[in-house]
């Protein structure tokens, strides 16, 4: 079992956060979840709080997590980690405004209360689309593929925009503090129920998924990544694609490459079917192994 930790973890009742959170707390972990509105699963504690608001976040951050923290008389434990993953969505729910501005305004303020605090290891959730492709006008083309963490990510949308800039503000404070911050650019996340809802359709008509580069990630499959990145420690600051193995499409991925990105340089060899939103520094960085191959629970 891992170290247990008092984890600080915004956003918990959205979808990612809703399947993460538990399978931190399956992990031993004691979580608080930091939204504006509660998580109803056993064992979480809950506080209603506003992310653009910095104010409520350093109190939210040296705040006891529920009334058995009252008992040693000992004042308020600290945090051992923050897990950022409270955001507006995706466009087209809010005006493009108020979607950069809570998502950048709102990381910026969790970040800057848990170094503040002298909490060293953060964990924010990015998103694919920082690479351009999935809220573009019109089809557009990755420069190259696969697509990993080096790329020179270029999107043109509000949602996207508000991650890249949320990525500069967590290597800032990473370069002023010297701790640990870690940006998730979290792939589309699949719900258990969603395989046999979705992925019928997705195989009956693949374009739906070239915007998403026909990624998925697990949304189990990303509680154990981050539970692998609040165990490893000393990496500073870095960035992290949240994908799983292999494409979300029954199809190769040369042929996916091929037809759906034609021109396309591809850099390197790539398996039959590994994921075109390539997870490869995650599974040699962190030691990620899948558990949760669409496969398992879609018959082709």
């Amino acid at each position: 079992m891992p170290t247990r930790k008092r984890i600080f973890f915004t956003g918990g009742s959205g979808k990612a956060g809703r399947h993460v959170v538990p399978y931190l707390l399956d992990r031993g972990h004691r979580v608080v979840n930091i939204d504006l509105t509660p998580l109803d699963h056993p064992g979480v504690d809950n506080l209603t709080a506003d992310i653009t608001d910095s104010g409520q976040m350093f109190n939210a951050m040296t705040s006891y997590a529920n009334f058995d923290e009252l008992e040693p008389g000992t004042g308020v434990p600290a945090f051992d980690a923050v897990v950022h993953f409270a955001a507006i969505p995706r466009i087209l729910i809010h005006p493009d405004n108020e979607t950069f501005r809570v998502n950048a305004v709102g990381t910026y303020n969790v970040i800057e209360a848990a170094v503040k605090l002298g909490i060293r290891k953060i964990v924010i959730a990015s998103s694919e689309t920082t690479y351009g492709i999935c809220f573009a006008d019109g089809l557009a083309d990755p420069d190259s593929l696969p697509l990993e963490e080096d790329y020179d990510v270029s999107p043109q949308d509000s949602y996207a925009l508000s991650k890249v800039v949320n990525e500069k503000t967590a290597r800032a404070f990473a370069r002023r503090s010297g701790f640990d911050i870690y940006a998730l650019r979290i792939g589309n996340v699949v719900e258990p129920h969603e395989y046999a809802e979705l992925f019928p359709a997705y195989f009956a008509n693949p374009a739906m998924r070239r915007r998403n580069a026909f990624c998925y990630i697990d949304a189990r499959d990303l509680g154990q990544i981050v539970d692998l990145c609040l165990q490893k420690d000393g990496l500073g600051f870095q960035l992290f694609n949240a994908g799983n193995d292999t494409n979300g499409m029954n199809i190769p991925t040369a042929e996916l490459a091929e037809r759906f990105f034609p021109g396309v340089p591809v850099t390197r060899e790539m398996g039959e079917h590994e994921a075109l939103y390539s997870n490869r520094k995650i599974r040699e960085v962190l030691g990620f192994r899948e558990q949760h191959d669409w496969r398992k629970y879609v018959k082709v």
